[in-house]
């Protein structure tokens, strides 16, 4: 019997999440048994307003962009669902004949995927979920899909952030990265640096409590040794009492909007230091970048759509696609499969021993963690010496 396959994506896209739906279009395509391929139009909205793109009727040339393309080529969605809405997916699925669910999100979708799961399984549908999110905190998974190439964004653009300090020692230079609760991406950046002393010269995380006075200190400190200074920060850090730096600007529902760290800690200097300091914040820049898209990120995104579509086939549900790290150098990582249990709304922070001792760097250990997963050296840039 002919089958179909459903792909949803959900959260905030990667450069990565359409190379996974590109992965399992390809696989799909290859396997007989496979008779439609499906997208979810804007997320499990789209399932539950029954839209859907037939991969099939899609030209092979758009096909063949995906993996050279931002943000979702589907559309997603934050959708707060309840009870009664898995209900509806399921009956959903069971109304268009789908076997095949694939949920290609972050940790909401991985708990969204398992919940269908277990309402699904009755009637013979399977679930798998897909890792992805730039926040690299999914539990258990070496790492996720689109963390590796917004850590080779973040790292580009602070190496190029810092030369034009340095050719221009008159300010502090604040950058402020995504990733609320988890500080991965903002520690990224330490992959800038080419030899000791270079920036990043201070890197702030959630993980660890943020001491205005340590930081007002650092930054003096550095001020007088080196001219410009160069921090990033991750826009969740929070004080001694685990309360956000700068305080919430909105609530809407479950939804909070918390104001911009890095403006904050440049007027701080400014007040406190009488030193001219200024923010940046890529925000949506380091996601959705297909020009430092990390050619491994790519290419490990592929497979794991692949690996799913054959999981699937062989007759696997109730998990998630992983990474397990076989070696670093050279760098290896089988794919592999987690219960979905274990994962759903688990969050994996930065470990403190990737964490300095003063919490105002990361250690050693993290860069050799990190440094794999962007792909390509980064660029050489011309200094005298």
């Amino acid at each position: 019997m002919k089958e179909k396959i459903l792909v949803v994506h959900g959260g905030a896209p990667t450069a990565v999440i359409n190379a996974s739906l590109y992965g399992v279009i390809k696989e799909a395509f290859r396997n007989p048994e496979i008779e439609t391929v499906l997208g979810a139009v804007g997320g499990v909205d789209g399932v539950l307003q029954e839209k859907f793109i037939d991969f099939k009727t899609q030209s092979p040339a758009i096909i063949e962009r995906l993996p050279f393309t931002p943000a979702s080529a589907i559309g997603t969605s934050r959708s707060k669902l309840r009870d009664e809405d898995y209900e509806a997916i399921v009956t959903q699925l069971r109304k268009h004949k789908i076997k095949y669910l694939l949920f290609n999100g972050g940790n909401g979708s991985m708990d969204a995927c398992g919940r269908i799961q277990n309402l699904a399984s009755s009637y013979g549908i399977q679930v798998l979920g897909i890792p992805k999110t730039i926040d690299n905190d999914i539990a258990i998974t070496d790492h996720c899909p689109g963390f590796g190439s917004a850590a080779r964004y973040l790292a580009v653009s602070v190496a190029e952030a810092a030369l034009d300090v340095k050719a221009l020692p008159i300010h502090v230079s604040i950058i402020e990265t995504m990733g609320r609760n988890a500080g991965w991406i903002a520690a990224s950046s330490a992959l800038a640096r080419k030899k000791v002393g270079d920036a990043p010269h201070l890197i702030y995380l959630p993980e660890r409590p943020f001491h205005v006075a340590e930081f007002l200190e650092d930054v003096s400190r550095l001020r007088q040794r080196v001219g410009g200074v160069v921090v990033v920060v991750s826009e969740g850090l929070v004080d001694q009492d685990h309360q956000p730096v700068v305080p919430p600007m909105l609530t809407k529902g479950r939804d909070v909007y918390f104001g911009d760290v890095g403006t904050h800690l440049a007027m701080l200097v400014m007040k406190e230091l009488g030193i001219k300091a200024r923010s940046e914040k890529p925000g949506l820049l380091g996601r959705a970048s297909i020009t430092l898209q990390s050619s491994v990120d790519r290419d490990e995104a592929i497979r794991v759509g692949e690996f799913a579509v054959h999981s699937l086939l062989a007759g696997k549900t109730g998990a998630m696609v992983g990474y397990k790290r076989v070696s670093d150098q050279p760098y290896h990582c089988e794919t592999v499969l987690i219960p979905i249990a274990e994962v759903m709304m688990h969050e994996k922070k930065m470990p403190d021993a990737f964490i300095s001792p003063r919490g105002n760097d990361v250690d050693g250990d993290f860069v050799e963690y990190c440094k794999p997963l962007i792909g390509e050296p980064l660029p050489e840039y011309a200094e005298f010496h």
